[in-house]
């Protein structure tokens, strides 16, 4: 597989211009310091990834610092790993270097290509191209896999490694715990030449799954139990979607992800911290490699931060799996769901994603992200972009009683209203809206009360309001069927008092309704999607996450909205006046058909209340 020479990169879009400073965290700190220093100036790109002797023979690195993000194809992205992506990515673009999009793909079992493409697709979305060019050709740590197997034999040959024929609950007894120190493998003393020997037998097929591993010769009494000789090298029949059925060994991820890195060039390597206890096995394995000559100094380092935790969501895969699986959302492209895909189709922007990771920030403690954080960072990208349109989710006629006598049987009046009532600043205000208004329009149910509560401002029987765009109406009354359900509500059109016209504001009213007419309205379906668990931590301390699942967290919906609404193109944001923003289904939506919008965020936050 070959790449591209890498160069510097920027992503395609961001929610925060690239000149505008940043707040200050630990790893921008880090990062300034090895930039202040010089750490990584001697650095060569040879460009592609390679060895030791590759990048030597390369030219000065153009990247300042070469950060990475490695997801294993084995599911979809969610929004923890969309922070770590925005932090990655953004990271390289301030600092004058390049991210790299590499597949972990070291387990075949688990992994797909289906997985691979939607990762590529939800890292495009976001705004962000990768190794160094546009459309650059990801990298995959199985086309490391030969090098991954020389380092391997080297560590052997140099006493760094050994062939363990214990069993799986032998090594595991045998490892000790926290207050015992591990027991030496009688295997452990091995020569170099017997190990390097078990070990192409390994390779060549000669041994069942699970009868040995390779194993780093580090020092089992190590009060960090991953130092006791943890094992990097298994036997895994399985056909890898990348090299097939090349090979029946496979690296374990602690020793394949430092060696990725290296070989990449990577300098800031950034995880979350549940790898924290692997960064002296990372360094380790680093230092022993470049004495070997294998790889190239100085080495990439590791830090970690605290992964995204976000109140009502889980983010295990596992878990999110199971929800597919057992048809508890419609697939991984549920609008509930915290998937990228999900959340894409909800109708989030990369800008709020962004937003949302710059937002949040990094820390190196764990804490709580209330989910109104996310959905406060969407409402504030869509308020200056999402064009307006009138929907009524709970239609009931309104019937203007003095219609034709006062405007004319029949009579259909044009009205307006601007597409974007606040254009960003030195942008051209998008066409207005048009639509009408005649004898009959549809109101939501809400509007209208027969007895109004205490404070109620809308239509009751005497009161007067706005229909937004049109006129001042009073209403009159309403019409009920035989189960005292209301059919109709009655009022009067008030002459004179059209939205724009001289005259208009010398009726005042204390409320405004929207309103969709009979004539020209455009029957939609509107799915109100709400929270998918109704517990803010749904899967902590051992609990059943499924028990909290939220049995409202979809409502359908038939409405009835204005006919600009109705040549929404797939995936675009609207903002319903009064209801909420909205956008077009990517997948149910098709232009010159029943149009079908899901509720991505609700005009303020319902549920702190």
């Amino acid at each position: 597989m070959s790449h591209p020479a890498n160069t510097p990169n920027k992503p395609v879009a961001s929610a925060v211009a690239a000149d505008v400073v940043k707040p200050s965290n630990f790893l921008r700190q880090i990062i300034e310091s090895d930039l202040a220093n010089g750490t990584y100036a001697s650095r060569c790109w040879g460009g592609s990834p390679g060895d030791a002797a590759h990048h030597a023979a390369g030219q000065p690195d153009p990247a300042k610092i070469r950060t990475r993000f490695p997801p294993e194809p084995n599911g979809y992205l969610h929004v923890g790993h969309a922070k770590s992506i925005c932090l990655n990515f953004g990271l390289a673009r301030d600092y004058g270097g390049v991210c790299h999009l590499r597949f972990d793909d070291t387990n075949p079992e688990k992994e797909d290509t289906e997985y691979v493409n939607s990762i590529i697709d939800s890292v495009k979305w976001l705004g962000f191209d990768w190794n160094g060019a546009p459309n650059a050709a990801p990298y995959q740590a199985s086309d490391y896999f030969d090098f991954m197997y020389r380092a391997a034999e080297y560590l052997i040959e140099a006493g760094h490694a050994y062939v363990d024929e214990q069993t799986a609950e032998q090594m595991r007894v045998n490892r000790g715990d926290f207050g015992k120190p591990g027991i030496d493998s009688p295997f452990r003393s091995r020569t170099p030449a017997d190990n390097l020997a078990r070990f192409r037998q390994m390779r060549d097929g000669l041994y069942e799954d699970g009868a040995m591993v390779l194993r780093a010769k580090i020092d089992m009494a190590s009060p960090n139990i991953n130092m006791r000789d943890p094992a990097i090298y298994r036997i895994r029949r399985a056909t890898h979607h990348n090299t097939g059925d090349k090979w029946c060994i496979y690296p374990m991820y602690t020793y394949a992800h430092p060696i990725e890195d290296a070989l990449e060039q990577i300098t800031h390597s950034i995880c979350t911290l549940e790898f924290e206890d692997q960064r002296p096995f990372y360094d380790w394995l680093m230092t022993r490699l470049i004495e070997g000559g294998l790889l190239a100094s100085p080495p990439p380092k590791q830090y970690e931060f605290a992964r995204l935790n976000l109140t009502y969501v889980i983010t295990s895969k596992r878990k999110l799996a199971q929800l597919v699986y057992d048809h508890k959302v419609s697939g991984w492209d549920d609008p509930r769901m915290p998937t990228i895909v999900g959340l894409r189709r909800r109708g989030y922007t990369p800008a709020a994603l962004q937003l949302f990771a710059e937002r949040i920030g990094v820390t190196k403690s764990d804490s709580w992200i209330d989910y109104s954080t996310l959905e406060g960072c969407l409402r504030e990208d869509l308020e200056l972009k999402a064009h307006r349109g009138m929907a009524v989710l709970n239609p009931v006629k309104l019937v203007l009683t003095n219609w034709d006598e006062v405007m004319g049987a029949g009579h259909l009046e044009p009205c307006s209203q601007p597409a974007l009532p606040h254009p960003p600043e030195g942008t051209e205000p998008p066409p207005a809206r048009h639509f009408t208004i005649g004898k009959e329009v549809w109101i939501d149910r809400e509007d209208f009360e027969e007895v109004p509560p205490k404070g109620y401002k809308r239509l009751f029987p005497g009161n007067k309001v706005r229909l937004k765009g049109g006129y001042v109406i009073e209403c009159t009354g309403c019409t009920k069927d035989a189960n005292g359900v209301i059919t109709e509500v009655h009022a009067t059109v008030v002459p004179d008092t059209k939205s724009g016209t001289p005259g208009s504001e010398t009726v005042k009213v204390k409320a405004a309704i929207t309103w969709v007419g009979v004539a020209d309205g455009v029957n939609a379906e509107v799915r109100l999607y709400d929270r998918l668990f109704s517990d803010a931590q749904p899967d902590a301390g051992g609990k059943d996450f499924l028990e909290s699942l939220n049995p409202n967290s979809l409502k359908v919906v038939s409405a009835i909205v204005e006919p600009s609404l109705a040549n929404a193109l797939p995936g675009q944001n609207f903002q319903f006046e009064r209801h909420g923003y909205f956008v077009a289904d990517r997948i149910d939506h098709v232009q010159g058909a029943k149009p079908v919008f899901n509720l991505a965020v609700g005009l303020r936050d319902g549920w702190g209340k």
